[in-house]
């Protein structure tokens, strides 16, 4: 475990110290958010992404440790392992080390190596193997010609121990490792099309494609992969040959280059066994990366999505567009409660579009809508274009957003929905989420599937196991980042919730609606299977308006109240002064009378002191008030009005490897390719910005037939068309 502290000290550049603290905390059961948010001072403030790393790779090195264990264990059975088998072992710093370490003394399926051994050969390879150049073969071999074992002839002996020493030589971690780094260093990853005449598909860009295996992008080698499951594409790692062989001769035949049986063998160990092997394993790595590199890119998009400021106390009106089916129509109130459900039909022609503003221009005035969410799928242009026109014929005072819609559907139709909303169809409900997603995108966003929310690439591609867990762990994060209301909030927010579950989460709705609002945190003790334990890691994030105690709006955690109140009556004040909100002063009589006094008088660290300041100047304070505002349109632009050169300010959509996607107001999202995002050199989007990011973008070129839209994040002066 020393040891492993140590590497992951240096891995992160932390302290000992505080690697150490984390390890126990985990170990002790304590939540990520919790450990971030309430031990800042056992380890040194690291923010919850820092501290999921280290979990990941601390999982990833007891993993090791124990597969070092059990192949130790397992070449000690055969009475193999020397100690200076066992000190590589331990040395090894990867898992394809340590199974490298292995492979002779894993157990096989019958090979034509171990064929050769059951016939006795293996002294004559060996024999073959040590001797020098001046040794005949076909001598050595002759003593070993046995009819009644399957050896014919000394030919054929010879042919056995080839085998077996092409085996061993495949089976060598320092031979597999040296040619793993030739691969990368200058393997060549290649495909081309599957057809002599290929079709034009998005593959296209792959049907004649060569890249060195070090440059591949994560996006290159998943579209590759995809297009190879498809049958579309054809694809390998190319090595030199001839390179490779005189890699795998020096390393195996040093001083007996003139020998050519071993040399002969070696070339038949590359060939037959090392090509085969090395090349799955390359692409098998390329692919790991790639998937890791789009995992972590999907949670990069993911946090801002989910982060996105709300558009807080106004009435809503959710617009879901449909052709054939009609737009389905959601009007809700401030909190989110529906208000009315219609369908319109503004497609179908100008007299159904007519009708369809009139009915809607009733519902605004009725409910006094001061916003529309429009969602970005089918028939969204046309359902925008009506809606310019409705803005306008209810004088103004209407402004609207187009909203991602991604999972709405998925939403609508799943169980979950049904609870909420049993007496709408599923095309309603999903009108209402999409209203709720201008008013609380995380609050409605966390009831989905992370993955269906549209924001990666190649998703479904991924190892799921793994693109789940973080991405539930990046919902986790902002979730408990932003803070409950323990009243309002649903049982799938709640789940998300640092010690929580499905389970409790649904234990506090139901104690809600039986016993009514909670008006302690306290109070939540009293939900069944809802322990100690788990209200400890959950208390900091429930806020609990109704409370006469003003902390418990806050994210101040009960165990550190005392503190609290200490902090506040030293600098004058009481905690009737924070719920009248008079305290405007605290920052600098703290100050004043020094942090560290402070902290050391209300008995906690500095960290912990400061999030309490910060707490009780804005008592239920929203980080993402602090964002900027997302940008509602009173007017549509059509692909036709873009002119290159136009300057217009856009909402970053989406970020991928090779650029970002940006809603400008036109039915089509237009691309900022990577080259275009910034004068200095770019090595992945997300260094420039991040989904919901508002940002100020040029046109480049418009292609109407394809529907592409080609911008711009330099300036026109800076721009190269």
């Amino acid at each position: 475990m020393e040891r492993i502290i140590q590497i992951l000290a240096q891995e992160l550049g932390q302290k000992e110290t505080y690697i150490q603290n984390v390890v126990t905390l985990i170990d002790e059961g304590n939540t990520i958010p919790f450990i971030a948010r309430y031990r800042k001072e056992l380890h040194g403030a690291m923010d919850d992404t820092t501290l999921r790393t280290l979990a990941d790779r601390l999982q990833y090195l007891r993993n090791l440790d124990k597969r070092r264990e059990e192949v130790k264990a397992s070449i000690e059975s055969q009475g193999k392992l020397t100690q200076e088998l066992a000190a590589a072992i331990d040395a090894a710093a990867t898992l394809a080390e340590v199974e490298d370490l292995y492979l002779p003394y894993k157990p096989k399926r019958r090979t034509r190596a171990t064929m050769a051994k059951e016939k006795g050969l293996e002294p004559l390879a060996q024999a073959l193997f040590a001797l020098g150049p001046q040794v005949d073969p076909q001598a050595l071999a002759e003593p070993y010609v046995d009819p009644d074992k399957g050896v014919e002839s000394a030919e054929a002996a010879l042919q056995g121990a080839s085998d077996i020493i092409a085996e061993a030589i495949s089976d060598d971690a320092a031979v597999r490792k040296s040619l793993r780094e030739l691969y990368l260093r200058r393997g060549v990853l290649v495909s081309r099309s599957a057809e002599k005449e290929p079709e034009d598909t998005v593959y296209r860009l792959y049907y004649d494609f060569r890249t060195p295996v070090g440059k591949a992008m994560g996006h290159q080698v998943l579209a590759i992969n995809r297009g190879e499951r498809e049958g579309i594409l054809k694809a390998g790692v190319e090595l030199d040959d001839e390179t490779a062989r005189i890699a795998v001769r020096r390393a195996v035949v040093p001083g007996r280059a003139a020998m050519e049986f071993v040399r002969s063998a070696a070339d038949d160990a590359w060939d037959r066994l090392l090509k085969p092997s090395l090349e799955r394993e390359i692409r098998n790595t390329l692919t790991e990366q790639a998937n890791e590199g789009a995992i972590h890119n999907f949670g990069l998009n993911l946090k801002p999505l989910l982060m996105q400021p709300p558009v807080k106390g106004f009435v809503t009106m959710g617009l879901d567009p449909g052709y054939r089916n009609g737009c389905k129509v959601a009007v809700v109130d401030a909190t989110g409660k529906v208000l009315d459900t219609a369908v319109v039909y503004p497609t179908f022609n100008e007299r159904k579009k007519q009708e369809a503003i009139d009915v809607l221009s009733k519902l605004i005035r009725k409910h006094a809508v001061a916003h529309i969410a429009i969602g970005n799928g089918t028939a969204s242009r046309e359902t925008e274009q009506m809606t310019v026109e409705l803005i306008k014929k209810v004088g103004g005072g209407v402004s609207y957003m187009i909203v991602n819609e991604a999972g709405a559907s998925v939403y609508s139709a799943s169980k979950l929905a049904a609870e909420e909303f049993p007496d709408y169809d599923v095309n309603l409900r999903s009108a209402v989420s999409i209203a709720r997603r201008l008013q609380d995108p995380l609050a409605e966003l966390v009831k989905i599937d992370p993955k269906s929310i549209g924001v990666g690439q190649y998703q479904h591609d991924m190892p799921q196991a793994r693109l789940d867990e973080t991405l539930e762990g990046v919902v986790e994060d902002c979730v408990n980042a932003v803070g409950v209301d323990l009243n309002t909030a649903s049982a799938p927010l709640l789940s998300y919730v640092a010690g929580l579950n499905n389970t409790t989460a649904k234990n506090i709705v139901k104690y809600r609606e039986e016993n009514g609002a909670f008006t302690t945190r306290k109070q939540v003790l009293k939900v069944p299977k809802l322990g100690p334990k788990a209200f400890e890691q959950c208390a900091g994030f429930l806020r609990v308006p109704e409370s006469k105690n003003v902390l418990d709006h806050t994210g101040v955690h009960p165990e550190s109240y005392a503190a609290a109140e200490q902090l506040l009556a030293l600098c004058g004040y009481t905690v009737k002064d924070v719920a009248a909100g008079v305290i405007s002063g605290l920052r600098e009589n703290v100050k004043a009378y020094g942090p560290e006094k402070a902290a050391e008088a209300c008995g906690v660290g500095l960290p912990t002191l400061k999030d309490i300041v910060d707490e009780l100047m804005k008592p239920g304070r929203d980080p993402r008030d602090e964002l900027p505002k997302p940008i509602l349109r009173t007017d549509v632009l059509e692909m036709k009005d873009l002119k290159p050169g136009m300057e217009l300010t856009g909402t970053v959509r989406n970020v991928i490897d090779f650029g970002v996607f940006v809603d400008i107001g036109v039915h089509q999202d237009g691309l900022v390719h990577i080259s275009q995002l910034s004068n200095r050199r770019v090595r992945h989007p997300s260094e420039v910005c991040a989904v919901g990011d508002i940002v100020t973008v040029w046109v480049l070129e418009v292609d109407e037939k394809k529907k592409r839209i080609s911008l711009t994040m330099k300036k026109p002066r800076e721009a190269t068309v």
